[in-house]
């Protein structure tokens, strides 16, 4: 009776109704990711691509959030959902794609997409059966390795270095493209182009009104 007491206290304990909660979240975002990662392979306007590519990242930044990872999920939101997907949008809309009739020639790609579909799904399944068969460990509530607090204390202690690295590549690059976009006096620029018509042999072209300063 005490045995029978003990397992349904254990069922019914916040802890194992809070672990509940989070495979339930999981496999919801999971569902969500998959499906928004078939509508991206699915639509064939370029846009509707990158729209479902941005569902992938929000559902898997909220999975993040679901395995004690804020910071990773907040990088996730920012970084690839907000950044990049938004320069990536308007790449696609700079350059007006169109609508274009499928090649022929590349039907071979339909084959190859679904050997390597088969080959991921082999893989997934091998990930999962040896997961469930490793060893359970006990887990310590008390470890925050995926929180903020934990993160910027390695960052500027253990990986100070590495930091102060990447930090000294980006100012790098800043001042590169600043020297690149910069803009030349009109007697330099002048020279520029005077000095590279001539490297082309292109003398006479230099009073021409298309390229006049």
């Amino acid at each position: 009776m005490e045995s029978k007491e003990k397992i349904l206290s254990t069922l019914y304990s916040p802890l194992s109704t809070k672990t509940m909660a989070t495979t339930v979240l999981f496999f919801i975002f999971a569902g969500l990711a998959i499906g928004c990662a078939l509508s991206m392979v699915y639509h064939r306007n370029p846009l509707y691509s990158a729209v479902s590519l941005i569902g992938v990242f929000v559902a898997l930044s909220c999975i993040y959030v679901t395995l004690a990872a804020p910071f990773i999920a907040a990088v996730q939101i920012l970084i690839y959902a907000g950044a990049i997907m938004v320069l990536v949008i308007f790449v696609i809309m700079l350059l007006n794609l169109d609508e274009e009739k499928p090649y022929r020639r590349l039907n071979y790609l339909y084959a190859l997409g679904g050997f390597l579909g088969i080959v991921l799904l082999a893989q997934t399944l091998f990930i999962f059966v040896a997961v469930n068969k490793a060893p359970k460990a006990a887990v310590n509530t008390d470890e925050t390795v995926g929180k903020t607090l934990s993160i910027g204390a390695s960052m500027y202690s253990e990986y100070l270095l590495p930091v102060e690295m990447v930090g000294v590549l980006l100012l790098m690059a800043i001042i590169g493209g600043v020297i690149l976009v910069r803009r030349l006096s009109q007697p330099e620029l002048k020279l520029v182009v005077d000095n590279e018509l001539e490297r082309r042999n292109e003398a006479d072209e230099k009073d021409d009104y298309r390229i006049a300063l």
